[in-house]
């Protein structure tokens, strides 16, 4: 089929359950509502459940919620068990929250604030959840990622969890490399257990709530250029639908939009960085991700 890749072209998607972390607002919002439109019963993992019952309100079709604080290793402890539980099968994980350029804040388990919910956060989830896609035929986790994986393109092992000094772009910048490197590590694991597959997204630059806390600066240019560079949540979460749908998609692939430096457009198959494809380092962080989390997976 030729065209861009649209939402008329996802799948039929009844029979599959899918979760989506961030489900309540912007890109996971229109992650879910496109899912279950086609068909999926879709969980929306979130933080604050009034907010994802009222975005489930909003939702055609079959939907649920789930508390998830991606800040707690308890809190994901919980919503993996509840999980679990509730859906012996799962087809479609999508690893889709996460917070930006924030001031200095840590988890409640004293992580980096962003690298703590956007990388460790979904690493322990996925680990937690990971029983329950594998013997699935077509399952798939799919991470949500970010052209700023390139920004001070680097794991800072030396100070990973930004003690010493802190960056804000520069620690979104590892956690989105943290991102992909987990999703390639991940695939290279899953190669050898049966037909779950990782796939990685990024939506380019996309109006959402994710900039609230850009600099002021910052906010005022983007604001100033949004006409221009930024596009609508629901064309931003195109990647990741045709990453968690589109039958013709291989393991390790990432998919990003086809306009001008990936900031808009339609889904494509894109690249990353050189650094992102490192295995030492994926391997290294990997193996610290597990020691800072305590969670271990069941691919070896």
């Amino acid at each position: 089929m030729s065209g861009n890749w649209t939402e008329q072209r996802i799948p039929d998607q009844r029979g599959r359950i899918a979760i989506v972390t961030g489900g309540n607002t912007g890109l996971g919002f229109e992650t879910a509502r496109m899912l279950a439109g086609h068909g999926a019963t879709v969980v929306l993992a979130v933080r604050d459940v009034e907010k994802g019952r009222q975005a489930a309100a909003r939702i055609t079709g079959n939907t649920a919620v789930q508390l998830l604080d991606l800040t707690s290793l308890d809190s994901i402890r919980t919503a993996a068990a509840d999980l679990r539980a509730a859906y012996p099968r799962i087809d479609l994980l999508i690893n889709n929250a996460g917070v930006m350029y924030t001031p200095k804040l840590t988890t409640a388990d004293g992580f980096e604030l962003q690298f703590g919910t956007n990388h460790l956060g979904h690493f322990a989830l996925t680990g937690l959840l990971l029983e329950s896609l594998l013997p699935v035929p077509g399952s798939r986790v799919v991470t949500v990622s970010s052209t700023a994986h390139r920004i001070n393109a680097a794991i800072h092992f030396d100070d990973l969890l930004w003690q010493r000094s802190y960056s804000r772009s520069g620690a979104y910048g590892q956690s989105k490399l943290a991102n992909l490197m987990f999703t390639y590590e991940l695939q290279r694991r899953l190669a050898y257990h049966g037909s779950t597959i990782a796939v990685a997204a990024h939506p380019g630059v996309s109006n959402t709530e994710l900039a609230r806390n850009l600099p002021g600066w910052m906010r005022m240019i983007v604001t100033g250029l949004a006409p221009l560079i930024t596009q609508k949540a629901a064309i931003g979460a195109l990647p990741t639908l045709r990453a968690a749908t589109d039958p013709s998609i291989l393991g390790g692939e990432f998919y990003g939009p086809d306009g001008w430096g990936e900031m808009r457009g339609y889904p494509k198959l894109v690249t990353s960085s050189a650094a992102s494809h490192d295995q030492k380092i994926q391997q290294q962080l990997w193996a610290v991700s597990e020691e800072l989390t305590g969670v271990t997976f069941p691919v070896k």
